[in-house]
């Protein structure tokens, strides 16, 4: 038998130049048109920590990591090993009528870091944790019930898009599931009012808003749990951007000593390698749930326990514990946030800075003078929000950062660096935004023709 030629690195410098052509035909043509519009297609050849190097060999400080799935950067050794060892092994994966070993030791590890819950489900991602979520506080509770938070973002499936509060997302797909209500996120009285008629079965909420970085109120995370607690609903902290060490913290609700019954992880949990979702919840929960012989199958995922994503996931709470880096999220986020608001007197179009540990939102908002509010109105009337891409672009033409919009029609940038970065990385991020933010205060300048280009794009688009 003739072994295949599928060297994999060769097949990628082979096809490297035909990226475009490829998304173009066989993938999403638009997202191929969106890259060249904002100049973002640089051909990314090679990750390492927090840096990507593009065609050319330029290095690039990645303050998207993935969407925040690489916490502890790209192509970490000590993940890249655990997975080589799992290949090396030739283990028995996926056998389905067995139990998985690694599933368990990742599960008990997992389980010491949020000790007062009890049991884990695994899952392939952060929707389809969603999705058990649900399932599981309808099943454990009788009820159909689920609250959710304006400006949340829980997924794209069909159960948690029906949690996700963005037009952009939901136009077109419905009907979405029945019996699902949105309240203002950090509004204590309209949840109690939502939780009163005691057929809710679950308050599901971001502890730290992804869309936005909206954070909470010091109260409305521990009053949320208690209402939950007076009303019999299940408080779920949807932990899949926020958890693994992202704030300073293992858990974000650990800033407000919150408990909830079921907790969901997702992204930076494997390292960013295997695709991975795990549901820490209490036992009465689960028990209700898997309750017979003849139930214990009700809900799975067929490539959820694989042993190259539990590896993944062990070898990465074993990274965040040996390299510190939950301590040295808290400690840059500091150094990061308190040197971005030190702008906000010298910048009148910068507002807020807001943010835990290494999640951090850069708030943009109108001017006072003449000349910077004409020029932010009219971007304005062109497309809400779109002053963020003339801070945005400049950050990565010309300081080789990349980070993106915190939402549709925002008017806040997103910092979700890995957790690896050090203090020359930090110092790279504040002189580039202050440089950036500096050019935005003039004008005429390079940066509102750019927004005189964005506004055109986004005029032709809308006719």
């Amino acid at each position: 038998m003739v072994k295949p030629n599928l060297d994999i690195s060769e097949m990628f410098a082979d096809r490297e130049f035909q990226r475009n052509a490829l998304h173009t035909r066989y993938l999403n043509e638009q997202l191929v048109r969106v890259l060249k519009t904002i100049g973002y297609d640089v051909g990314f050849q090679r990750g390492q920590g927090p840096y990507l190097f593009d065609r050319h060999g330029d290095k690039y400080l990645d303050l998207l990591s993935g969407f925040g799935v690489f916490a502890v950067g790209r192509n970490h050794p000590v993940i890249r090993d655990s997975l080589k060892s799992v290949l090396d092994s030739e283990l028995p994966n996926l056998v389905q009528l067995d139990l998985s070993t690694l599933a368990g030791i990742l599960a008990e590890r997992l389980i010491a870091h949020v000790p007062y819950l009890d049991k884990v489900f695994f899952a392939n991602s952060g929707t389809e944790c969603v999705e058990a979520a649900i399932k599981f506080a309808r099943g454990a509770t009788g009820r159909t019930g689920i609250v959710y938070c304006d400006h949340a973002y829980h997924g794209l499936s069909y159960g948690s898009l029906s949690l996700t509060d963005d037009a952009n997302f939901r136009g077109g797909f419905g009907p979405l599931l029945p019996d699902c209500s949105v309240i203002p996120f950090n509004d204590m009285a309209a949840l109690e009012k939502a939780l009163m008629s005691r057929q809710v079965a679950a308050f599901i909420v971001e502890p730290i808003q992804g869309k936005g970085v909206n954070i909470p109120s010091d109260d409305f995370l521990p009053g949320a749990a208690a209402l939950c607690k007076r009303y019999g609903t299940l408080f779920i902290a949807d932990e899949i951007q926020t958890g693994m060490g992202r704030t300073g913290r293992f858990l974000a609700v650990e800033h407000w000593n919150v408990e909830p019954d079921m907790v969901l992880l997702s992204k930076s949990l494997s390292g960013g390698h295997v695709p991975v979702g795990a549901v820490l919840t209490r036992k009465a929960i689960f028990d209700k749930i898997f309750d017979r012989m003849d139930r214990a199958v009700v809900h799975g995922s067929t490539f959820a326990k694989n042993d190259l994503a539990m590896a993944a996931g062990i070898a990465t709470l074993e990274v965040l514990k040996s390299e510190k880096l939950i301590e040295n999220a808290a400690a840059c986020g500091e150094r990061l946030k308190s040197a971005l608001e030190a702008m906000i007197p010298r910048y009148e179009l910068l507002k807020k800075v807001r943010g835990k540990g290494l999640m951090i939102g850069v708030e943009f908002g109108p001017p006072k003078s003449l000349a910077l509010r004409a020029s932010w109105n009219v971007l304005e009337a062109a497309s809400k929000g779109l002053f963020c891409q003339l801070i945005t672009i400049p950050l990565f033409k010309e300081h080789k950062i990349l980070t993106q919009v915190a939402g549709h029609a925002s008017h806040t940038i997103k910092l979700l660096p890995p957790l690896v970065i050090n203090n020359e990385d930090c110092a790279w991020i504040e002189s580039s935004f202050d440089s950036v933010i500096a050019a935005s205060h003039r004008v005429p300048g390079a940066v509102w023709s750019l927004g005189k280009t964005l506004m055109d794009n986004a005029v032709r688009k809308s006719a």
